[in-house]
């Protein structure tokens, strides 16, 4: 039996989304093959298991272990499933303690999670790599407050509607659609309050798509997905209170747009240097155009969650699903031991 260690929870705003995608991962992990341990990680940082306080710590042999902080009894731990959205979590700060402890964990690694993670710099990869993007200005609290003038100036010259998105966050929180200039100032704001790194972006027309893709060398691409919402964006009550959003997979689109962003799905994935599972979000605009939006490393598990079911179109059912993450990591993990570093 193999001993899989589910984290979830964590100190970001997507904390209880976390919570929602655990409890989808563990309805759906093979019982048969594998034994979870859930980890619940507070607000302040604490993890906890079965309520008692513990942390993760590299045992002698190669091993790992989740240690009791209290009593010091130890549990072994094979491999570890974040299923952490946002920072601390889905940034590469966790993978990195992961490295840093030798133990094998689903998804992408250290320096991929980071890229994903941060839409500015994703931004940055995905134009060196050619890949079609929106415009965008990037602000922090110190350009704003000495470049103000310029770079509204720069964000006029995009049109708008604008959106104004915290860098390095999740689920649509901090995002607001700004469709006046006086309205502006206060969507910087408010992005603010939640990084001190902030996109504004030009506002496309069209449709939202996703598209999951599993693996590492051998990558399986799902068909898009469309979402279809009745709001004005897909913000993050839309999200993920039931019944306010539908995705249709395949994406009502023509078959020539729809291959496309499978094309430019895997391109994403192989240029962040992606890993285990991703979910790439793009704009289909008016014309047909297929612009990437962003990328996910651990997208959302929970039962409204678009890549479960992305991957069950493409042939992977949710329990195949987990297991081949599951394996994909301990595959991994068993390459890079061999390597002199």
């Amino acid at each position: 039996m193999i001993d899989v260690l589910i984290l979830m929870g964590g100190r970001s705003s997507e904390h209880d989304v976390s919570r929602s995608s655990a409890e989808g991962v563990l309805g759906a992990i093979d019982r048969s093959r594998f034994h979870p341990r859930v980890v619940a990680i507070r607000r302040d940082g604490v993890w906890l298991h079965d309520g008692t306080p513990v942390a993760l710590c590299p045992l002698s042999g190669g091993r790992a272990g989740l240690i009791a902080l209290d009593s010091g009894a130890v549990e072994a731990v094979d491999v570890v499933f974040p299923v952490l959205h946002g920072p601390f979590g889905e940034d590469g700060t966790v993978q990195g303690l992961c490295e840093t402890v030798g133990v094998p964990y689903v998804g992408a690694g250290v320096a991929a999670s980071a890229v994903a993670m941060d839409k500015a710099l994703f931004k940055q990869l995905a134009l060196q790599a050619g890949l079609p993007v929106a415009e965008a200005v990037t602000l922090t609290p110190r350009t704003w407050e000495l470049e103000g003038d310029a770079l509204r100036e720069r964000i006029a010259a995009l049109g708008l509607p604008v959106f104004t998105k915290p860098a390095r966050l999740g689920s649509s929180i901090g995002i607001t659609r700004v469709a006046t200039v006086d309205a502006l100032d206060a969507a910087i704001q408010e992005a603010f309050l939640h990084d001190d790194l902030v996109l504004v972006e030009r506002g496309l027309s069209g449709r939202e798509v996703e598209v999951g893709v599993l693996g590492d060398d051998d990558l399986t691409v799902s068909p898009p997905g469309q979402i279809a919402f009745d709001a004005d964006w897909y913000d993050f009550e839309t999200k993920y209170q039931a019944g306010r959003a539908e995705l249709m997979i395949p994406a009502p689109i023509p078959d020539d747009v729809a291959e496309r962003t499978r094309e430019l799905a895997a391109r994403a994935y192989r240029a962040a240097g992606c890993e285990g599972m991703g979910r790439i979000d793009f704009f289909v605009t008016d014309d047909g155009q297929a612009v990437v939006s962003e990328l996910n490393t651990i997208p959302g598990f929970t039962p409204t969650s678009a890549y479960p079911s992305l991957m069950a179109a493409a042939g992977v059912p949710y329990t195949e699903l987990v297991t081949r993450l599951i394996e994909l990591a301990m595959a991994r993990h068993q390459r890079h031991a061999v390597l002199r570093r």
